[in-house]
């Protein structure tokens, strides 16, 4: 069980909801804070967790931020190298790396070579370098927690179960805002950004609506619970209640349910493998009633299949799937593409790379780079 912690993203919607875990379960400090550029809302988690150390991305605010809270015993730590120090920091037991993006790897990197417990919410890490990761996470014989509700979801089902061999592997999906759509032609980013089921950041929520989060999480689950895709079957679920079932060898599934809130997996990945009391939402399966299951739609959700073809390919390209990805969310919520035109241009990204097969970090920092600058100037 974790006793100090270091929350890297803590403004972020996972950073956020994990201090809210911290708080219900009382005996966790904080040692490490970390953000982008939401220095307002880092000072009033430093007034009120008092860590060591909190790290900003952006250099100008983090000179803000130290002139703000002189009259605390928290050091303030600028840029990449900052929120390294961060990942890794001394006192720690465990990091919940709660980042969006690529921007996570190094990071998660950093604290498994530190031997640090990992709470991995940073999905992209395992996209991108899922291999490198795990491999290096057991050679450093370090633990790494799922904190996507999916997931954790799965790591639950294995419980009491490991020397019981994985059939199938059942990865749920709400199906997002559009599902039963058959055309994402003239969605608007409104639309895109009202999920029907969860709270999240505005990245991961466009993620959702076309579904490559489901896919991107389909490759984190075939590194975390080495299995082969075609072990994990994309059910879609609207009510979001079970999380991801596993199958065994005799046919037998276990499923994992919950109300759908972050909070839960947060609290299993710091506490594991005690379960401590908490006063969120629980399921009243007398109000939820039928519980649904759908195939997905690879044909309308382009992302999904693109994903699925990705981690089919294998060695970098689900690293360049996932920087086309981004690049193509930040020019939607930008307005300068159409939503349908996401999917078009990971394709195009995609369709032009020259897969490398035998690679290490630096070719995973290469392919990022590469797909994002033809991203950048690819056109739709």
């Amino acid at each position: 069980m974790t006793e100090k912690l270091v929350i890297l993203g803590s403004t972020g919607s996972i950073g956020t909801q994990g201090l809210e875990v911290c708080d219900n379960i009382g005996s966790i400090e904080i040692t490490a804070l970390s953000a982008n550029r939401n220095i307002k809302l880092l000072e009033e988690q430093i007034r009120k967790y008092k860590p060591r150390i909190a790290a900003v991305m952006d250099e100008e605010k983090a000179a803000v931020l130290k002139k703000n809270i002189e009259d605390t015993d928290t050091k303030i730590l600028a840029g990449e190298d900052g929120l390294l120090e961060a990942a890794s920091c001394g006192e720690a037991d465990t990091v919940l790396n709660a980042l969006v993006g690529n921007v996570g790897l190094r990071p998660t990197v950093c604290a498994i070579n530190a031997k640090k417990t990992l709470a991995l919410a940073n999905k992209e890490t395992l996209v991108t370098a899922g291999e490198l990761v795990m491999n290096l996470a057991k050679e450093k014989n370090v633990n790494i927690y799922p904190v996507d509700s999916e997931h954790s979801a799965i790591f639950q089902c294995l419980q009491g179960n490991s020397g019981n061999k994985i059939k199938k592997i059942h990865l749920t999906a709400s199906g997002g805002p559009f599902r039963g759509y058959k055309s994402l032609k003239h969605v608007t980013k409104e639309q895109a950004l009202h999920h029907p089921n969860w709270e999240m950041g505005k990245k991961i929520t466009i993620d959702s609506a076309t579904m490559m989060n489901k896919g991107l999480e389909v490759i984190e689950a075939k590194w975390l619970f080495g299995v082969d895709v075609s072990q994990i079957n994309v059910v879609v679920h609207p009510q979001s209640i079970i999380h991801s079932m596993v199958e065994f060898e005799d046919s037998a599934i276990l499923a994992q349910l919950g109300e759908p809130d972050m909070r839960l997996p947060i609290s299993y990945a710091l506490t594991y493998p005690k379960r401590v009391r908490n006063d969120f939402p629980k399921v009243d399966f007398f109000k939820t009633g039928t519980l649904t299951f759908e195939k997905p739609d690879l044909e309308v959700f382009k992302c999904l299949k693109l994903a699925l073809m990705a981690i089919g390919t294998g060695g970098t390209m689900p690293c360049v799937l996932n920087a086309a990805n981004e690049v193509a969310v930040a020019e939607f919520l930008a307005g300068r593409i159409e939503f349908y035109q996401i999917g078009e241009l990971i394709e195009k990204v995609t369709s032009a790379y020259n897969v490398k097969y035998n690679y290490d970090l630096s070719d995973v920092f290469e392919a990022d780079r590469w797909a994002r600058e033809y991203a950048e100037n690819a056109e739709v």
